[in-house]
């Protein structure tokens, strides 16, 4: 009888350790990395939750720009870190994605280190060309392919930017070059200048010279239009059914993680993105707000976007390079 009742003892407390170890998280100033410079539009948007969440969980968000290796650095720093929710990874979807294609040695397992958490907005690009050429829709650019050799330009090989123009040239047929450059102001001002006739663009680096006139803008990646380009159709209503090409970010935790601090932080991260003032932050830039899917399915959601993400990088004919 006794032994009945200190088994039920042990079964209760470890029941109850769960939600008491989330009520007292965090217990310390969090660490988010930011595995790209400061600056950029990951790192203003981590700053922006950054502040939100350290209101509701009334510890400091430190962000930690840990640059480095394509990512790689970053990622293997959270990777090894301790499993207690006091050091997450906002993550590019490179990082999760494509660089399990691109490095034939990656120090790091997105599925088998890391645990989602929240995903917090969608990174669009916008198709655009060199305004003297004849081409304002996907079909003209189709026959103006056939007619004469194009090339393209992409911030890097492996990027998003060059990633698109590979699932273009896969979903019409046409040919083209690539031309990679260091950044994509650099590729937008080689396509205003004719140097090469197409690239895809992001629109916090590129509005200013789609709007001047300086480049074409044809069409978004994106399945929805871009707040501050409502003029420009998605590909997939300009003849391109279903074409989606974004880039993402997702905060992640090391994969050890209890479930009940991965619960919390997914809860605090979705209701700090869904402020309004946030929103429209993240609208302003760009870019497009995410509500969330769950813990679980976030899991589904990477698993899908490797395999994705994977074939392109075949297709383009870069797995392995690095």
């Amino acid at each position: 009888m006794q032994s009945g009742m200190r088994l039920l003892a042990i079964v209760v407390a470890l029941a109850l350790t769960g939600p008491a170890r989330a009520q007292e998280f965090p217990t310390r100033p969090i660490t988010l990395v930011v595995p790209l410079g400061a600056g950029g539009v990951m790192d203003v948007i981590s700053r922006v939750l950054a502040v939100r969440l350290t209101e509701r969980l009334g510890k400091p968000i430190v962000i930690e720009n840990r640059t480095g290796g394509g990512t790689v650095s970053g990622a293997v720093q959270v990777a090894k870190a301790a499993p207690d929710g006091h050091t997450l990874l906002n993550a590019p979807s490179g990082t999760l994605t494509t660089n399990v294609a691109l490095y034939k040695s990656l120090p790091y397992d997105p599925l088998a280190d890391f645990v989602p958490i929240a995903l917090t907005c969608k990174v669009p690009f916008v198709l655009v060309v060199n305004p003297a050429l004849p081409v304002r829709t996907i079909p003209d650019l189709v026959a103006l392919a056939k007619e004469r050799p194009l090339s393209y330009g992409s911030t890097g090989t492996g990027t998003v930017a060059h990633l698109a123009a590979e699932l273009l040239k896969s979903r019409t047929g046409i040919e083209m070059t690539h031309v990679p450059y260091r950044g994509v102001v650099q590729s937008l001002t080689d396509v205003a200048a004719g140097h090469v006739q197409l690239a895809f663009g992001s629109p916090d680096s590129g509005i200013g010279m789609m709007r001047e006139g300086k480049v074409r803008p044809i069409g978004a990646t994106s399945l929805t239009r871009i707040n501050v380009l409502p003029e420009v159709p998605p590909l997939a209503e300009a003849g391109l059914p279903g074409f989606e090409a974004v880039s993402w970010h997702l905060i992640v935790a090391p994969i050890a993680t209890p479930a009940d601090i991965v619960d919390k932080l997914h809860i605090e991260i979705k209701r700090a993105m869904a402020a309004p003032e946030i929103t429209r932050q993240i609208s302003d830039m760009g870019l497009i707000p995410i509500d969330t899917p769950p813990v679980a399915a976030l899991r589904e959601f990477m698993r899908n976007e490797i395999a994705l993400w994977s074939e392109l990088v075949r297709q383009a004919g870069i797995a392995g390079s690095q």
